[in-house]
């Protein structure tokens, strides 16, 4: 098998995010919100490339002092591979600080996912109600704080 790359995502990558996109979700993002994020120079966007195709991306965005995992969504013929968890690694890998909050929302039936980010040290800090539109799901609110990474 291809290693995996972890990259930066870019703007000639969206015609295939939006493909895994598609295929990831119910409602999935539209290629107008994937260049909004892009464009916010505050972002955090990789993209898990092997053997020349987006298996995986991440879209975090930075509001005042939180970041919050916006996107993140492996093709579904390569979920369970670590291609979720080398992304969110190479995210702490490039923000990670004493103190750096970061936030995000699940489904509350994504159980993977929940347990995924529970590795990683997010917990849960409530539900919000109805969040999503396809089904009015409940979303699972979730926090992490840093711990003892300092600036290189």
């Amino acid at each position: 098998m291809e290693p995996l790359e972890i990259r930066r995502l870019s703007y000639s990558d969206l015609p295939q995010v939006v493909a895994v996109e598609r295929r990831a979700f119910p409602t999935p993002w539209s290629l107008a919100m994937f260049v909004l994020e892009l464009s916010k120079p505050s972002g955090i966007c990789l993209a898990a490339v092997q053997a020349e195709r987006i298996t995986g991306y991440m879209v975090c965005s930075r509001y005042d002092t939180v970041w919050h995992l916006m996107n993140i969504a492996v093709d579904p013929d390569r979920r369970r591979e670590g291609v979720a968890t080398a992304l969110i690694e190479k995210l702490f890998e490039t923000a990670d600080r004493d103190g750096e909050q970061y936030t995000l929302e699940v489904r509350t039936s994504n159980t993977p996912a929940i347990e995924m980010y529970e590795r990683f040290g997010f917990r849960s800090a409530g539900v919000r109600r109805g969040y999503y539109h396809d089904n009015k799901e409940d979303a699972l609110i979730m926090w992490r704080t840093a711990r003892g990474r300092q600036p290189a």
